[in-house]
């Protein structure tokens, strides 16, 4: 799957795009840019493995507008968002969707790289054996991937802290998933939760 991963970069502004594709190319992922939410739509192939570096703020289609497409298509495809206006609010609505993270530009070309990283490795360990069961307890409670992993890391004992420098993402975004996972298994204990990952065959 490493060979045929591609960062998608949506951002109207050339010089963003050219700038970030550069870095891509230096890190050695294979990317494709966009200047327009529609723009990728119209190109995008289904089903191709990556990840998608999206601007909030653009003419046309905005960042969250693309978020809510790819869902309503369901097409599943990592984001980290980036923007220089992003707030609290936003942020919570991304990650609530199903963001991986929410980053504010100018971001460091290694903090970048790391968020790539990471969502490489999540999309090429998920198990394969287990998929059936995870794909059902993530339809049957409205879980996204990165919930489900973060759940998993809970029930293990891990600290916000902990779960944030692991998964190479902000305390903040860790608090915001697991009220979202709480809220949506309606459960308020680690042991049902421990319950939960034990049915979808999540490793605790």
């Amino acid at each position: 799957m490493t060979s045929q991963f591609c960062v998608f970069i949506v951002d109207d502004e050339h010089v963003i795009r050219h700038s970030l594709g550069l870095v891509m190319e230096t890190a050695g992922f294979a990317c494709q840019t966009f200047e327009s939410a529609e723009d990728f739509l119209q190109n995008y192939c289904p089903g191709k493995p990556g990840c998608l570096l999206l601007d909030v703020n653009m003419p046309g289609l905005k960042g969250h507008e693309l978020q809510a497409e790819l869902i309503r298509r369901k097409i599943h495809l990592p984001i980290i968002f980036l923007t220089a206006y992003g707030d609290i609010p936003m942020t919570v609505r991304a990650i609530k969707a199903g963001a991986v993270d929410f980053l504010t530009k100018p971001v460091p070309s290694n903090l970048l790289i790391e968020r790539i990283q990471e969502v490489l490795q999540h999309e090429t360990q998920i198990p394969e054996q287990p998929q059936a069961e995870q794909a059902l307890c993530m339809s049957q409670y409205g879980l996204t991937s990165r919930e489900m992993e973060i759940m998993s890391l809970v029930v293990a004992g891990h600290s916000n802290k902990e779960i944030a420098r692991k998964l190479g993402i902000s305390h903040r975004t860790v608090e915001i998933h697991r009220a979202r996972i709480l809220k949506k298994t309606g459960t308020t204990t680690p042991l049902e939760l421990a319950r939960l990952c034990e049915a979808c065959h999540l490793p605790t």
